[in-house]
């Protein structure tokens, strides 16, 4: 009789881990999208203005900037999709039997201009949901390995700046069109932002989830690291440099949010207590004027 108890136990465990390395094998070889390509085709829904049917026509109106001139493939198509997608979730509210084309629109300036269409196969019949367009491979991104190449020193004196009006800063960083159709996709037109805004924008098109405490202070997380990040702006009349005030203010909140790491980002220049800190710190990073154009560079060759 424990014989048999013995060869029925036996035989329950051998099938019991035949069931577990198959499903393991299964698991393994099934098809997945990898942390950073999941992050860059993450759906990120255009602020929506407004839905109206319009004889035939599904009018899908955006609240995203439009730059002069052509309108960008790329922000075209995912403005197009997100028109279906919104059409789609529209139609248990109000009736689209008789709609044959969906048109997107977005704004340029005070008007609103037609982006693009897609024409239905059946009048009220919509195509299946397609997949998020691939914004860039930037899933991985991170800020603090994007500023660890930097020089050490502070520029010279000569490349300091004299006046007190900074330029716009849309005028000395250049961003990659399929970055700047995802910032203008969440509402932010890069010809007009500033440095603040573009971080955060950039950092949520690359899979962060940023946790808004005041306007000027954020916790930005992804993949359980959390880093405070403080926006210091610049203002008309303000001195063109990073102030010694700001930044100790910064390390002083940074260390009192307990958070893994700090970030600071401003359009202003960086004084050479920067350099120390980051030295003295090597938790803390900050994004500054001549570093804005790195950062967004070290985004586009992910």
């Amino acid at each position: 009789m424990d014989t048999v108890v013995v060869i029925i136990v036996i035989v329950a465990v051998a099938t019991l881990l035949a069931l577990v390395y198959v499903t393991v094998k299964l698991w393994a070889s099934s098809p997945s999208k990898t942390e950073p390509e999941a992050a860059a085709a993450e759906r990120f829904p255009a602020p929506l203005a407004s839905f109206h049917v319009r004889g035939e026509d599904a009018e899908v109106s955006f609240d995203v900037p439009l730059p002069d001139g052509d309108v960008d493939p790329v922000l075209g198509e995912i403005l197009i999709r997100e028109a279906i997608e919104v059409t789609r979730e529209k139609r248990h509210h109000l009736p689209i039997d008789g709609v044959h084309r969906v048109v997107a629109l977005a704004r340029r300036g005070d008007e609103w201009v037609r982006v693009g269409s897609v024409q239905l196969d059946r009048p009220g019949s919509l195509p299946p949901p397609l997949p998020p367009v691939l914004l860039h491979r930037g899933g991985g991104f991170d800020p603090f390995e994007s500023l660890a190449d930097l020089p050490q020193h502070a520029p010279g004196l000569a490349a300091r700046p004299t006046a007190e009006d900074l330029p716009p800063l849309h005028e000395e960083v250049r961003l990659p069109s399929a970055v700047e159709s995802g910032l203008r996709t969440m509402g932010i037109d890069p010809a007009t932002t500033g440095a603040g805004d573009l971080v955060l924008g950039i950092m949520r098109l690359t899979g962060h989830r940023v946790e808004e405490r005041s306007p000027t202070t954020f916790l930005v997380e992804r993949g359980g690291e959390t880093t405070f990040l403080r926006v210091v702006p610049h203002r008309a009349g303000d001195y063109p440099e990073l102030g010694e005030e700001d930044i100790r203010r910064f390390a002083v909140d940074f260390v009192e949010s307990r958070a893994g790491r700090g970030l600071l980002v401003t359009e202003k220049y960086s004084p050479f207590e920067v350099y120390e800190r980051e030295r003295r710190d090597p938790r803390v990073r900050f994004v500054t004027r001549e570093r804005l154009q790195h950062f967004v560079d070290a985004l586009a060759v992910r």
